[in-house]
């Protein structure tokens, strides 16, 4: 395992050796997996699990760079020639750059729990002050006060579940927090772009997602030429971890068309 990380430098624990600079795999399509904030491998170990009978999951690690632009340059110096691309929450923000500056190389897009508007001031001022606060040595991660937000109201009792999202949150910590949040608040409004997209694309959310709402995801699938858009029932933002087993066939379906 450590060989394969020094050859490929960006993604976290490749699950399969997928050699850089070819075409695709003829029975499998290499699939980059694209964390949101204060997120890691965990957060796909699910789809990792479901779909490595048909794709080749690679998880990247989005904690270096303080820009999206910057994100996705290492992402695509470190990539397979192509790929199919998923992305949820900041991971989907990272997706889009990544469409933007290299199309030809994205086989397949995946938006999960994201959005293509930039932050309202409103919420880019909740950033500035939790930027601040950070940095004043008050990092917190994920609390029990920010759950409520991420997940169903029904899941709050799931301990295993709970877990998972704040070890994520620690083993980002405090300085990719900052870099992510900064790469958050510098990015622009993407909606012009998605008419531009040319390549199968599933748009998929949580009915419940609070963080960004169904309305949003109608919204890209309306401007993304022959979009799917996927509903989750009884779901919040975090869909890969609290209904796994939809998002799996969600996304076979996505992978196989």
């Amino acid at each position: 395992m450590g060989a394969r990380r020094a050859k490929v430098k960006l993604f976290l624990e490749p699950l399969a050796s997928v050699p850089d600079n070819r075409p695709p795999m003829a029975d499998k399509i290499p699939l980059l997996l694209l964390p949101g904030l204060l997120c890691n491998r965990q957060l796909w170990a699910p789809q990792i699990d479901a779909l490595s009978d048909i794709a080749v999951p690679l998880v990247a690690d989005l904690t270096r760079d303080d820009s999206f632009p910057a994100m996705a340059r290492r992402l695509l110096a470190d990539a397979p020639a192509q790929f199919a691309l998923a992305g949820l929450s900041m991971g989907g923000y990272v997706a889009q750059e990544v469409i933007r500056q290299a199309p030809e190389r994205v086989l397949k897009l995946a938006l999960l729990d994201t959005s293509a508007r930039a932050d309202t001031p409103e919420q880019s001022q909740r950033r500035r002050d939790l930027i601040a606060l950070s940095e004043r040595g008050q990092f917190h991660g994920v609390t029990t006060r920010l759950l409520p937000n991420l997940i169903n109201p029904d899941r709050l009792g799931d301990a295993p579940l709970v877990k998972t999202i704040v070890d994520m949150a620690a083993s980002v910590g405090r300085d990719g927090f900052l870099r992510q949040e900064t790469a958050i608040l510098a990015r622009p409004d993407g909606r012009a772009d998605l008419a531009r997209i040319a390549v199968p694309t599933l748009v998929l959310c949580g009915r419940e997602d609070l963080l960004t709402p169904l309305a949003l995801h109608e919204e890209m699938a309306a401007l993304i030429p022959g979009a799917t858009l996927q509903v989750i029932e009884r779901c919040g933002h975090m869909t890969t971890l609290e209904q796994p087993d939809a998002v799996n066939v969600a996304m076979r379906v996505w992978l196989v068309r």
